[in-house]
């Protein structure tokens, strides 16, 4: 399992780098969109919805989102602090999901409800923050920022929980998470944030403003992870799909990336880079 997720990896990872400097933003955007709606069609399954007519109404509402938004897009993003604000204080609400979920909890007529709205929310806004980052000057540069943060915030919780996992974070929810895992992806993120960010063109900001930025993405992405890991405990999934051998579905690899692009992108622009 492992030599397939390492083999994986190594063929995600030029893909990834190409979509983000070969292609042109606005190729970027429409690929990224169409990728995204494979995660919609993904989430059917973690809300405990069928295929027909659920899932296809889910990937068709989603559509639709993205298109509004394209053909709205300067109007929204003329001042894109109030919409990055609501895209984060939705995320900040399906946060509060997971005090409700325990080991008792039922697919029920609630959670699938919840559970269709959560995939419209988790793919929409995490879809317009990665779009408006790529369309922004140095855009790709920004991007590979994120990116790196949320991979550092990953292998750095892994060695911390590890070396020294004892206290669980949410035992319930994802057993292996510890809080000595939060600490050291969040540290992890910081400096490796400063670290790329300081040498990265078109990146002008100072080593604490990166620390900060890469701190609050990793914390959100914990989140993002337990997030889906409450879905798929639910609903009794071990993994969001097949799409990627050894490594699950498109969600299971995106999930602590779609909670931390909207904070990455306010916080960007409450720091005013």
């Amino acid at each position: 399992m492992l030599r397939t997720r390492i083999l994986t990896a190594l063929v995600l990872l030029p893909l990834v780098l190409a979509a983000i400097f070969a292609l042109a933003p606005g190729q970027f955007v429409y690929l990224l969109g169409l990728l995204l709606i494979v995660g919609s069609w993904e989430f059917h399954r973690l809300a405990g919805l069928r295929p027909l007519p659920w899932g296809g109404l889910l990937i068709t509402l989603q559509g639709a989102i993205m298109a509004v938004l394209l053909a709205t897009w300067d109007h929204w993003t003329a001042n894109p602090v109030p919409p990055f604000a609501l895209a984060c204080l939705a995320w900040g609400l399906m946060f509060l999901q997971m005090l409700r979920y325990g080991p008792q909890r039922q697919v029920d007529t609630l959670f699938r409800v919840l559970g269709f709205c959560n995939a419209l929310l988790v793919v929409s806004t995490g879809w317009a923050a990665l779009s408006w980052l790529r369309l922004e000057p140095y855009g790709h540069w920004w991007i590979l920022l994120l990116l790196v943060t949320i991979w550092a915030a990953d292998v750095g919780a892994y060695f911390a929980g590890r070396a020294f996992g004892r206290r669980k974070l949410a035992p319930s929810i994802s057993p292996g998470k510890t809080w000595a895992g939060v600490y050291g992806g969040v540290a992890s993120a910081a400096l490796v944030a400063t670290a790329v960010g300081i040498y990265a063109p078109g990146i002008a900001a100072r080593p604490l403003q990166l620390a900060i930025l890469g701190a609050v993405t990793a914390v959100v992405s914990v989140g993002g992870d337990l997030f889906i890991s409450m879905h798929k405990r639910t609903v009794g999934l071990k993994d969001t799909g097949r799409l990627f051998p050894g490594h699950g579905g498109l969600l299971d690899r995106i999930d602590s990336l779609m909670a931390g692009a909207p904070f990455f992108v306010l916080a960007k622009l409450l720091a005013g880079l």
